[in-house]
């Protein structure tokens, strides 16, 4: 391994350091919510706002050892699976967010989980207006670098220059920095290896555990995946299959 390699983990590891010390406080108000969810057999949507971000649902979404109310609001549109020209048009169009959360009928008070670190698109800002509008509860995994450093005439703003964290009950900052690489190889002047999706895959795993504590203390089964792969794993998720797809469009 030579030192770029190193570097690289040095500075995944003080990331996710940083996260634990200085969000833990957030990712717990964020998964008593989450856990309030269980309690009241609500689903939980899950938001990416374009792009990259979009792969986190699928990291939360019917897994091994994940909650089986989770709602992926899955947009191929706004995904790494449409054309990537594509999809940064339409996570730059203004609207686009707001019909996607109108068509997934999220509810008043359900938990609403937004994952997108620059947190100024309009993909983005569409989505937590109309998802505040009707009254959902909104946890928002973002970057505040991006958020405060981006200008606020930058074209990729939404037209109003709110950030992401302006509209959330909870904010879980996962200090993208801006341009997302943090790699810099000797005579080569663009930054290489990104760092967010380790943020936030880590984040959604960190809200998963915190939840799962928490019903416990409440008395409460949570709605847990097993492996479908092992030994008797379709046998323990058929009853979830059963209760939730009706109700989970993505199942």
């Amino acid at each position: 391994m030579n030192n770029h390699d190193l570097g690289y983990l040095d500075e995944v590891i003080k990331l996710l350091k940083r996260i634990e010390s200085e969000q833990s406080g957030n990712i717990e108000k964020a998964a008593e919510l989450m856990a309030e969810a269980i309690t009241k057999d609500e689903l939980i949507h899950v938001y990416g706002g374009g792009g990259h971000t979009t792969l986190v649902m699928g990291e939360l979404f019917f897994r091994a050892g994940g909650l089986a109310n989770i709602n992926p609001i899955m947009e191929t549109g706004l995904s790494v699976f449409n054309q990537a020209l594509k999809y940064l048009e339409l996570e730059r169009t203004v609207n686009y967010g707001r019909s996607i959360v109108k068509y997934y009928r999220v509810q008043k008070d359900e938990v609403f989980i937004i994952f997108h670190n620059i947190g100024i698109n309009a993909a983005t800002i569409d989505a937590a207006l109309e998802a505040k509008e009707r009254g959902a509860k909104i946890i928002a995994i973002s970057s505040s670098y991006w958020q405060n450093e981006m200008p606020k005439d930058h074209f990729i703003r939404h037209p109003d220059k709110q950030n992401l964290f302006d509209l959330a009950d909870v904010c879980i900052d996962d200090y993208n920095p801006v341009g997302d690489a943090v790699v810099k190889v000797e005579g080569f002047e663009t930054p290489i290896a990104p760092i967010s999706n380790i943020a936030d895959f880590y984040i959604a795993h960190r809200l998963e555990i915190a939840t799962v504590k928490k019903c416990i203390e409440k008395g409460i089964k949570p709605p847990v995946w097993s492996s479908a792969n092992a030994p008797g794993g379709d046998e323990r998720n058929s009853k979830y299959i059963d209760k939730y797809l009706s109700r989970v469009k993505s199942l």
